[in-house]
């Protein structure tokens, strides 16, 4: 019995963990390689943004062909000049194409298969190409 009202406390204490967290927040900026430092959005004043993630986010934000692109993440902040990204699976990267918001994926046109990450295809090994799509469409 014991047992169980402990399960049922730490439980509750979990759900209550969740429930108050803080919303994400959106950030805007030009995504920006540099040289020996993390990748990183410069916003309109000029004002650069060190961007980190989990491995999968981390992959895509080192994709030398989004150098340059207008992006939206979403995360939160860690410090002042550091923002957190949400995890690959939460689908918080957007880039701006022709005046549209994209999701970035990555097509292996051989083997039909849609990935989120960069890198080779588990089936065929070949390099897989960037794909940018618009929200909502079928993934």
């Amino acid at each position: 019995m014991r047992l169980c009202v402990l399960f049922v406390a730490v439980c509750a204490a979990g759900f209550a963990g969740t429930a108050t967290e803080a919303k994400p927040v959106t950030i805007t900026g030009k995504l920006v390689e540099r040289a020996g430092k993390p990748p990183a959005l410069e916003t309109a004043d000029h004002h650069f943004i060190s961007l980190d993630g989990d491995k999968g986010t981390k992959a895509v934000l080192n994709d030398k062909r989004l150098d340059g692109f207008d992006m939206v993440a979403k995360g939160h902040f860690t410090g002042p000049d550091q923002f957190q990204v949400d995890p690959i699976y939460k689908h918080a990267m957007f880039v701006r194409k022709d005046g549209h918001l994209k999701i970035i994926t990555y097509w292996c046109s051989t083997c039909s298969i849609r990935y989120y990450t960069p890198g080779k295809c588990w089936c065929c090994q070949r390099e897989t190409t960037l794909d940018l799509r618009d929200p909502g469409q079928d993934q």
